[in-house]
């Protein structure tokens, strides 16, 4: 019973951790875009744009460095067991992953947030992108982590414990890598259908603001085309590392023979000749999820990557009212299908949380009773989700309102920024 509630626990605080990372690691590339812009061309436009996807972008990144701490020490408290077997090995990444996002991700957002009308304009925006690219350096450190539990590489066992030898074999794992190239495509078309959804909804209430949300709609449909593009494609080649690296997972989800040529029983058959008795396949309803990250998801973007750039000719869809109440509603599917991409991957390699080495079952924390778990799980849990329910109205909140009651890079009294004749047209037609 305190397993299950470990795991449990485990499940709900990273799968609600996994929202706020997917948006924070999508829109921001789009927000230094717009940044960008203004800094070379001046346009006010392009700082309006900034600010309020900015300020989106600061509510979401706040709230989820506060669900990451939560995450941590939960993780702390009940797998004590992967830390003393494995901490030597994957712990070095974990390590690198808190420099990189408490340190220098978050000292240079400070700056950014701080800066406004304090730095020439290139500089400040030379200021996010170091705060973008340090999110995704992110990425890859957390992947490298994960990737060891997926594939265990570049170790050495020494009594109870597991100590790295081959740095080179961690960072270069296909478990790692072949997830990471498929995750950044992910979220930049989750960050793009994001924008492009919101600017809809806008166009949908009759918005004076045309330019503001036009601008803004085609760069979203833009980078959510061209991303989705490589959503497939990178996922395909996922699959290829799945087949394999871990033949179960891949014979559940496939629904056929692996590239082995072994079925489930078979392959439960031959795992316990190798690793002794005991039930090695993975929980059935890991072929389920797996279909609706298909069909949710990749299909979506394998089969319509296109659609976006139909949308955009003559801008014809800010006067069609289904389409973007379409648009409106695809809003969350990107974030559906990833929480069920990370659970197939997660799940998929049970019983095992160091795949082949280690036992979930052997990770759990010695000596924790399934009251304490019980008493963490309703704690932590109900954290989360106010944390997620709050991200999610402040969020709304300002995505109703519009660009005019943005804060972020304004001051006390100060005036908004003047707005030239060219930015003014639009807004008359």
């Amino acid at each position: 019973m305190a397993l299950d509630l470990a795991r449990l626990q485990f499940a709900v605080t990273t799968s609600l951790h996994f929202l706020f990372v997917i948006l924070t690691l999508g829109l921001g590339p789009l927000v230094a875009i717009m940044e960008t812009r203004f800094a070379l061309t001046g346009k006010a436009v392009f700082e309006r744009m900034t600010r309020f996807w900015g300020q989106i972008y600061v509510i979401n990144y706040a709230l989820g460095i506060i669900v990451g701490l939560v995450l941590e020490f939960q993780f702390g408290m009940n797998w004590s067991g992967l830390t003393h077997f494995a901490g030597g090995v994957f712990g070095t990444s974990l390590a690198m992953e808190t420099l990189v996002a408490f340190f220098v991700e978050s000292t240079f957002l400070g700056i950014w947030i701080f800066g406004w009308g304090r730095m020439p304009k290139l500089l400040h925006a030379a200021v996010f992108w170091v705060v973008v690219l340090t999110a995704y350096v992110s990425v890859f450190w957390i992947m490298v982590s994960n990737g060891f539990l997926q594939n265990p590489v570049g170790h050495v066992k020494k009594g109870d414990k597991l100590e790295l030898v081959d740095l080179g074999a961690l960072l270069s794992n296909d478990a790692a890598i072949t997830a990471v190239q498929h995750i950044v495509p992910v979220v930049l078309a989750t960050g793009g259908m994001f924008v492009a959804g919101v600017s809809a909804w806008h166009f949908r209430h009759k918005t004076e603001d045309v330019e503001f949300f036009r601008r803004s709609m085609r760069l979203g449909l833009v980078v959510a085309g061209v991303a989705g593009f490589f959503v497939a494609a990178t996922g395909y080649t996922q699959l290829d590392s799945v087949e394999k690296l871990q033949p179960m997972k891949f014979a559940l989800i496939w629904g056929e023979d692996s590239g082995k040529g072994l079925g489930l029983d078979e392959l439960q058959a031959a795992a316990v000749a190798q690793f002794g008795p005991g039930e090695y396949r993975p929980p059935g309803w890991v072929g389920p999820t797996f279909k609706v990250m298909t069909y949710t998801g990749s299909m979506l973007f394998e089969y319509f990557f296109w659609v976006p750039f139909v949308l955009m000719i003559k801008n014809w869809v800010e006067r069609r009212r289904f389409l973007l109440r379409i648009m409106v509603w695809l809003i969350p599917i990107p974030f559906i299908a990833s929480i069920a991409g990370w659970l197939v991957r997660e799940v998929g390699r049970q019983p095992w949380l160091v795949y082949g080495q280690l036992k979930v079952e052997d990770a759990a924390s010695p000596g924790i009773g399934t009251g304490t778990i019980l008493v963490s799980f309703i704690l932590f849990t109900t954290v989360f989700a106010v944390l997620a329910v709050v991200d999610y109205l402040l969020i709304a909140r300002v995505a109703r309102s519009g660009p005019d009651g943005v804060m972020l890079g304004s001051r006390l009294g100060a005036a908004e920024p003047a707005t030239t004749a060219a930015d003014e047209l639009p807004l008359r037609l």
